[in-house]
């Protein structure tokens, strides 16, 4: 945690809990089955989530999770990415941040390549 700045991973179908801070929908489709009105979100930021090509490649299949984040993490250095990136830290100021995503699989998602690239920004 640098500067008190602390990154929490949680599924955006979980119910909100107080120690959430700035939530964050950090995917580039909006969760299935999940009305707007009830996501209590702050924001939604689809520029840090990765592009379709980069899922349908990886497919969520955690033997590829290595070689994703690498990808990933390319995809990140864009322009529009790093705009996007620096949005999300902006949000959360010197607090808590969470980020929201659908997947199942929080360990082998975009999610916590995203929060160590975030916890890295100055």
């Amino acid at each position: 945690m640098k500067d008190g700045f602390e990154v929490r991973l949680r599924r955006v179908y979980d119910a909100v809990e107080p120690q959430d801070g700035t939530r964050v929908l950090v995917d580039r489709l909006w969760p299935r089955g999940l009305a707007k009105e009830t996501a209590r979100l702050d924001e939604w930021v689809k520029d840090v989530a990765p592009s379709a090509e980069l899922r349908r490649w990886y497919g969520h299949d955690p033997e590829r999770f290595a070689e994703f984040g690498q990808r990933y993490r390319a995809e990140l250095a864009g322009s529009r990415q790093q705009a996007a990136l620096h949005r999300v830290r902006e949000l959360a100021g010197p607090a808590r941040l969470t980020l929201l995503t659908a997947t199942k699989d929080l360990d082998h998602s975009h999610a916590p390549i995203l929060a160590e690239e975030l916890r890295d920004l100055r």
